[in-house]
């Protein structure tokens, strides 16, 4: 089973091929994604390496963890479960559509 690398402190300019390219050396990584903005399509500066073992995981902490890329310290530790939300207050929800306060109803 595939486990999978929460990356913290990326620079705004790595992409997931990078991230692939230097994971692969713990391993063989299944999936490299770097998280963007989905209004501006910028990174947010984390992503997520899913390995292919527990071993490869393990190694590729050790390797990892606090080492420099693209002149950025990265945090590397492995991904936790993503927790509910609470719904949002601000009278929108998550896919973007207004109601009430003003927004409006498609």
């Amino acid at each position: 089973m595939a486990k999978k690398l929460y990356v913290g402190g990326l620079s705004y300019d790595t992409t997931g091929d990078a991230l692939k390219e230097l994971f692969s050396q713990a391993g063989t990584v299944e999936s490299a994604t770097v998280i963007t903005d989905r209004m501006s399509g910028h990174s947010k500066g984390f992503g997520f390496v899913e390995m292919s073992s527990d071993e490869e995981v393990q190694k590729a902490i050790e390797m990892f963890n606090g080492k420099e890329l693209d002149g950025r310290s990265i945090t590397v530790n492995e991904a936790r479960p993503m927790e509910p939300r609470a719904p949002r207050q601000d009278g929108f929800d998550r896919g973007g559509r207004g109601f009430g306060r003003g927004g409006f109803n498609r």
